[in-house]
């Protein structure tokens, strides 16, 4: 058992996943910061133009896939990089359906 520990604190691998675990818990705390900043724009978007916005849609889109990757990779459920290591659009295998169009209320 001892032998198992030592060779696996040897591992570069190992130390080279957590330092990078670690720079994308910072980026993971930084985008769900831009979250709230999405949360709250469209809260106000709705408010004064009763829908939301859709380049904040999108942008709001964007960040929940990226921070998919983000936590995939911190849960070792994937040991693929996220931005940026790797492209930003790698939504693909995901198989999320589109946005829905907006409608805007009748006024």
């Amino acid at each position: 058992m001892d032998e198992q520990l030592e060779e696996n604190l040897k591992k570069i691998s190992t130390w080279k996943r957590i330092f990078f675990m670690l720079i994308f818990a910072a980026i993971g705390g930084l985008v769900r910061m831009l979250i709230w900043a999405v949360i709250l724009l469209q809260i106000a978007s709705v408010l004064f133009t009763g829908s939301p916005n859709e380049n904040v849609l999108k942008f709001g889109r964007n960040l929940s896939l990226y921070t998919y990757h983000i936590i995939t990779f911190l849960t070792f459920n994937s040991d693929v990089l996220p931005y940026p290591f790797a492209e930003w659009e790698m939504t693909e295998e995901l198989n999320l359906p589109e946005p829905k169009p907006r409608k805007t209320p009748a006024k």
